[in-house]
């Protein structure tokens, strides 16, 4: 009886784990993001204000698949419901402020809308990586119409593009984030790849194994 009511114990303590995940992710990506302007933020304009909003958004999201796997291991009574509700609502406000931003301000600028104003804001042969941050985004949204139509039968297919979405956000960031060219977040975000990429292979063999893919 005591043994059954330590484990509980221990169980409701590790429900907390997702939660400081999601909040080390979020404090590491405010680290790079303000050392990489030396903290010099008081005149920081859109330019350099959108890249956050990406970095926190991605590395969220990167904590929703990691609490996926905790949830399917060594947390499986833990109701982790108002976690991903919360986070979600943050997620759903990075994903829609930043390329809305970049928007903004690439068109008050007088460089007009997507995706030209996009091209025209990276490096020569890289506009097609703005462009592949814009279909994940489009994704990411019909992804919270989960709330209505996750129970349909073709759903799963929908979730099968949100996890492409992730990998090609990952990409996209690895080649277009300042931040992201060169020192020790760098190898942060590798890390988020290597563990994204090892989450969803294993999520989609135990589906094989149990014939739920299709």
């Amino acid at each position: 009886m005591d043994m059954a009511k330590s484990t509980k114990q221990s169980s409701s303590n590790l429900i907390y784990l997702p939660w400081l995940l999601t909040i080390v992710v979020t404090i590491l990506a405010i680290l790079v993001w303000g050392n990489s302007y030396r903290w010099q933020l008081s005149h920081a304009s859109s330019y350099q204000f959108f890249p956050l909003l990406g970095l926190i958004g991605f590395s969220i999201m990167w904590s929703h698949y990691m609490a996926g796997f905790m949830r399917d291991t060594f947390l499986r009574r833990a109701n982790l419901r108002l976690y991903f509700t919360y986070t979600g609502y943050i997620v759903l406000c990075m994903i829609v402020l930043h390329p809305g931003i970049l928007i903004y301000q690439r068109f008050r600028d007088g460089y007009g809308l997507p995706p030209r104003s996009y091209e025209s804001y990276v490096a020569p042969g890289m506009g097609w990586l703005t462009l592949l941050g814009s279909v994940s985004l489009l994704i990411f949204l019909a992804f919270e119409l989960h709330r209505f139509y996750r129970t349909k039968n073709w759903w799963k297919y929908v979730t099968y593009l949100g996890d492409i979405a992730m990998i090609a956000v990952f990409y996209h960031g690895l080649r277009l984030g300042t931040q992201l060219q060169s020192g020790w977040y760098r190898w942060v975000w590798l890390f988020f790849g290597i563990t994204l990429l090892l989450r969803i292979a294993t999520k989609y063999y135990q589906r094989a194994r149990t014939n739920t893919l299709l």
